[in-house]
């Protein structure tokens, strides 16, 4: 008996989860999200305005960070050829089109903020009754 071939769904659906996990590569990183959500908050950023913005983080840590959302296009850097140098970091196009994730998520953060009744999160937020 050979192997049953998938269906034309089921390669649709490893493609999609295939994507997911690769644009999810991209934002991983403990202080990516961080960064973003500073650089939505602002046109531009000098490194030592995400530096002081983020506090907790190591100045190696967000080089690396900076580095790789640049590599992947997110962020873009101008350096101004001054002394000492000025490096300024913004969203890109693509970065920006990121802004719907982020209200998104947002809003999780302040429906997670209000009290809930323990059935609505073990429902998934619903409450099953009502459905």
């Amino acid at each position: 008996m050979s192997p049953k071939r998938p269906t034309d769904a089921e390669r649709a659906r490893c493609r999609s989860a295939a994507e997911m996990q690769n644009a999810l590569g991209i934002l991983e990183g403990r202080w990516k999200m961080m960064i973003l959500s500073h650089l939505f908050g602002e046109a531009v950023m000098r490194f030592s305005d995400l530096q002081r913005a983020i506090p907790k983080v190591s100045q190696k840590m967000l080089i690396q960070q900076l580095r790789s959302l640049e590599n992947d296009g997110v962020i873009s850097r101008t350096v101004h050829p001054q002394v000492p140098p000025k490096v300024e970091y913004q969203l890109t196009e693509l970065g920006r089109s990121l802004a719907p994730v982020f209200l998104a998520l947002q809003d999780w953060v302040a429906l997670r903020r209000e009290p809930a009744r323990p059935h609505e999160w073990q429902s998934g937020g619903r409450d099953r009754r009502r459905s």
